[in-house]
């Protein structure tokens, strides 16, 4: 299964109207739908007047396609040539010229209509109920399914991206593994040097052996807690995880986002425990691109 970006355009346009004599001038429909980010899946349309009673079907198909995702529909009545404003009819302006007139007979101080309301007015009354969502529900499907692709489009580049983030991660991770050892050794060491120093010379005593052994095992637990072997064994195996994920596709965007908060608690550790500068280095660089997955991620249904 493809890996599904929550960003994404599409549009499309009724190639014929279906309006009868009376609405000469119009021809067509014209759908619009853009996506991005989001937990949940948030809809919100901004349709034509006359095409209103279209929008339970359309939030219908949405749901049923779309998992995740702010998600916008705008949809609109296209002109025969252009985009142009109808002309009024002189039966319908000899119509609205004696509604005002009955209205200010009761209302002497209702203003009168301008020539932008009464272009509003009769474009509504042109429109028919109904007359354009069989259209409009036929367009919906086509331009969801030119949005999956272009959210698929997007999600392969994020997967490629991830990938490749991901084999760095596991480069870092294989150029700290030879450190470990070194540096917990290092650091029993000097302990235990540290030690030595203040016994003195007195090294030859029981009581001074004692304290030599006691010095050990305390030098020994520090090296056991500064061990980051069991942190980038957990990296590796959040790694794997990952890219298991992105192979299988599908719905994974939470998942992942579960998997990035893990990955960077283990950066953290590897750079809290950390008494080398390389290994410090190792631990920034991580983060860096634990950050960049994590930017990402937050884009993937």
């Amino acid at each position: 299964m493809p890996v599904y970006s929550m960003t994404g355009y599409a549009t499309a346009q009724s190639g014929n109207g279906t309006g009868g004599a009376d609405e000469p001038a119009r021809t067509g429909l014209g759908l619009e739908i853009r996506s991005v980010n989001s937990r949940f899946l948030d809809l919100s349309f901004k349709l034509a007047d006359e095409l209103r009673g279209a929008e339970p079907a359309l939030r219908e198909l949405l749901t049923a396609r779309l998992k995740r995702g702010k998600v916008e529909v705008r949809a609109w009545v296209e002109g025969r040539h252009d985009s142009t404003t109808r002309a009024p009819s002189p039966h319908e302006l000899q119509r609205l010229s004696a509604l005002q007139e009955g209205i200010q007979a009761w209302c002497p101080k209702a203003a009168p209509l301008s020539v932008a309301e009464i272009l509003q007015l009769t474009a509504r009354q042109t429109a028919q109920p109904g007359q354009w969502q069989d259209t409009l529900v036929a367009l919906g499907e086509r331009t969801v399914e030119a949005l999956l692709d272009a959210r698929a489009r997007e999600g392969a580049r994020l997967v490629e991206m991830l990938i490749d983030r991901l084999r760095q991660l596991r480069q870092l991770a294989r150029d700290a593994q030879p450190l470990v050892p070194l540096l917990v050794e290092q650091q029993r060491q000097r302990f235990l040097d540290r030690w030595n120093e203040a016994l003195g010379a007195a090294s030859t005593t029981s009581g001074s052996a004692a304290a030599q052994e006691r010095a050990l095992t305390e030098a020994t637990a520090y090296a056991i807690r500064i061990d980051v072997a069991e942190e980038l064994t957990r990296l590796e195996s959040h790694l794997d995880e990952i890219e298991r994920l992105l192979g299988r596709g599908g719905e994974t965007g939470k998942r992942l986002d579960f998997l990035i908060q893990e990955l960077h608690r283990e950066a953290n550790t590897l750079g809290s425990k950390s008494s080398s500068l390389e290994l410090t280095r190792i631990s920034v660089d991580m983060k860096v691109l634990i950050e960049q997955m994590r930017e990402q991620v937050q884009n993937l249904e």
